[in-house]
């Protein structure tokens, strides 16, 4: 029981992860319903402008709070520059946009810090912490936390607030928020704003973890399991949606792997999701969509 704890506990943390990542999808969706498939390369580019401004003897908190600046400003540059002029376009175009971005985030970050690989070192030991007969590493619990912390204040900001209360509203029907006196401009530049803060804390952590190289920002591939089975507008239900991806492949890994053969933890998870599209294709949480005809 003691090993079976340590696994669940274990992807129940690096479900926390996920939801975090997932998060920034829910935002933009939520506000203006446009899949943001460039949230990995924000992910990236907040990492790669961390750790190199570090390197160049910036101290940490100087160089967090230059990469924020950085964030702040890039997430607002994408949502003036390209996303608001194609306003009311086709779902596919609006997608394709946030694809080409994706490509372009990257280009520009590899133009301005290289393409070398770094290490990210965040000041927390991976030394293991025992908990009764329970090992855990200081590094996973401090992710975790941070994780948990960033979810739990988007939850309560989109829930208990006034801007929540806002982007609800533009979520359930645009016109009818812009006829009430919603700002619809200011609502999503706000939410792109959020959403690339919540790259940075993804990329400090996911960097710290892996590494800071350009594979991080396929770190969205495994937000899309949480985001189908979570439901892309609902914010608890991502949370809750990453638990269960974090618990359930390494749950599987460890005790279907040595049966059926080892790396099902990273297929598993696409497996629930594709159930969870044939039982409930809004997600467990979503919100179905019902149109009249």
């Amino acid at each position: 029981m003691g090993f079976f704890a340590e696994v669940l506990i274990g992807g129940l943390f690096a479900g926390l992860m996920y939801s975090m990542v997932a998060i920034g999808f829910v935002l933009i969706y939520k506000a203006s319903g446009v899949f943001n498939f460039a949230q990995g390369s924000m992910v990236l580019f907040a990492a790669l402008t961390f750790v190199s401004i570090v390197e160049k003897g910036v101290p940490f908190w100087w160089a967090l709070a230059i990469t924020l600046v950085a964030m702040l400003a890039l997430a607002v540059a994408v949502e003036r520059i390209v996303l608001r002029p194609l306003v009311n376009r086709p779902t596919m175009t609006l997608f394709m946009a946030t694809l080409g971005l994706s490509f372009i985030i990257e280009g520009l970050a590899q133009t301005l810090w290289g393409s070398q690989v770094h290490g990210l070192d965040l000041g927390v030991s991976e030394a293991p912490v025992k908990i009764g007969s329970i090992s855990l590493s200081q590094f996973d619990l401090f992710a975790a936390t941070i994780a948990a912390a960033t979810v739990g204040l988007l939850a309560l900001l989109f829930n208990r607030t006034r801007l929540g209360l806002s982007l609800r509203a533009v979520a359930a029907d645009p016109i009818a928020a812009l006829a009430v006196g919603v700002d619809l401009r200011k609502v999503w530049g706000l939410v792109w704003a959020v959403a690339g803060a919540v790259g940075l804390v993804a990329g400090l952590l996911w960097g710290a973890r892996v590494g800071v190289q350009f594979s991080l920002s396929l770190i969205v591939l495994k937000a899309l399991p949480v985001l189908i089975i979570g439901g892309f507008s609902s914010v608890n239900g991502t949370l809750l949606a990453g638990l269960i991806v974090g618990a359930t492949e390494k749950l599987a890994e460890v005790y279907l792997g040595s049966r059926i053969g080892g790396g099902i933890e990273n297929w598993f998870p696409y497996f629930l999701a594709l159930i969870c599209l044939l039982v409930r294709p809004a997600g467990l949480f979503g919100e179905t969509q019902v149109e009249r005809v």
